[in-house]
Order: structure tokens, then sequence, then C-alpha cells
């Protein structure tokens, strides 16, 4: 493991650390709305978080809406 990370090894405790909470929520956020597709590919592909927040604050905010509107 040593010769893998090297001298770089802070940098990947902190993108780990960076990564792990915004994936944590978008995962328990798509699996209580139902969304299997994000949720697999939350699973799948790593964006360093990226596709994790665009989700939380994003797909999902559209996907709330659409589904109050369709209430009313």
């Amino acid at each position: 493991m040593e010769q893998l990370f090297g001298e770089n090894q802070w940098l990947f405790i902190l993108v780990l650390l960076w990564t792990l909470p915004w994936k944590g929520m978008a995962l328990w956020k798509s699996a209580r709305t139902g969304d299997k597709k994000w949720f697999i590919a939350f699973l799948i592909v790593n964006t360093l978080g990226i596709l994790e927040i665009l989700y939380l604050y994003v797909f999902s905010k559209k996907k709330a809406v659409q589904e109050k509107a369709a209430v009313s």
C-alpha cells in the first residue's frame, strides 16, 4: 500500500474524506426517493463527489417539485 500512494498518501486521505460524506448523502437520498438508477450510478461511478453534489442540489430538487405539482 505504501508503494501505491507513496508521498501522496495525504492526498488520498483528503479525497476520501471529501468523497465519503457526499456519496453517503446521495446514496441515502436516492434510496429514500426510489431513484434506483441514480443509486446504482453512485455505487459504481466515482466522480469525487461532483455527481453526488449535483444530484443532491439540482436533480433531486427538480423531481420533488414535479411530484409536488402532480399531487396538487
